[in-house]
């Protein structure tokens, strides 16, 4: 019997992401078609081949692959043994529609440090609870990919210590209810992308990592209080109690209820 495709499907609750699609094709070969969104890709094992306008391109391991919008591709493998993909389907304003053209031409880095930033992306869109972190990597995605197409240097960084001071002052009002950055954008008046870059180099974090130990912070008290975890969550904002317990251990080594244990 011919092995099955698998596939994962979703729509995260982050501005700009239409779709994330985790998939192994076996066999399947996509005809020529179009997408009404960029199509971010990541091959994880095996090899792609796709025609792109007419050109043929590959996508492989090492590769952050860009296809833009309304333009036909197709895609089908090298090896017999199929391929592993993943894919952020952002919508198409997401990225400034006057690159297409670039993206036809270009349409893949092999780039480590760009594959491990989306990498990390669907790391954080994977989560339930942690929108805010992938809304502060994708404007980081979105950023370092508009470069490549512009073929522009990475900006210097500007530093901005007033608005970073304004945005932890946001953050520390908003712990519980938590914010989105389209949010914080509006509220503060700057751009994202430049929100994130002047909180990192001010504070040495990024937003979504300081908003997360504030967090914590509160659980930690709480459960030393004699909280049970699970209320704990819901208290400090967090998700539920395993999107509590997943960051309290990756911080502090530690399950929170090992934690509110050694307090007896």
């Amino acid at each position: 019997m011919a092995p099955r495709p698998t596939i994962r499907a979703w729509r995260p609750p982050v501005a700009g992401v239409a779709e994330v699609l985790h998939a192994h094709f076996p066999e399947h070969a996509y005809p020529s078609h179009t997408h009404d969104t960029w199509t971010l890709l990541l091959v994880d094992t095996g090899t792609v081949r796709y025609d792109l306008e007419r050109h043929q391109h590959g996508a492989l391991g090492d590769r952050v692959t860009l296809l833009p919008p309304h333009v036909p591709h197709d895609g089908r493998s090298v090896e017999p043994t199929g391929f592993r993909k993943r894919v952020v389907y952002l919508e198409e304003q997401t990225i400034d529609l006057g690159l297409v053209g670039a993206a036809v031409d270009h349409p893949g880095w092999a780039e480590a440090g760009l594959r491990r930033q989306v990498h990390e992306l669907h790391g954080s869109l994977d989560q339930p609870g942690d929108a805010f972190e992938a809304e502060v990597r994708l404007a980081l995605v979105v950023d370092a990919l508009e470069q490549r197409l512009a073929g522009t240097e990475p900006p210097a960084v500007r530093r901005d210590r007033p608005l970073a001071y304004r945005l932890r002052d946001l953050l520390d009002a908003r712990v519980t209810d938590g914010l989105t950055l389209p949010e914080a954008s509006r509220v503060l008046g700057a751009h994202p992308t430049h929100l994130v870059r002047a909180f990192s180099g001010e504070f040495g974090i990024p937003p979504h990592r300081y908003l997360t130990g504030r967090r914590l912070d509160r659980a930690r008290r709480l459960l030393l209080a004699g909280e049970r975890a699970a209320d704990v969550a819901a208290i400090v904002g967090f998700h539920d109690q395993a999107h509590l317990t997943r960051h309290f251990r990756r911080l502090l080594g530690v399950t929170p209820a090992a934690y509110a244990r050694s307090a007896q």
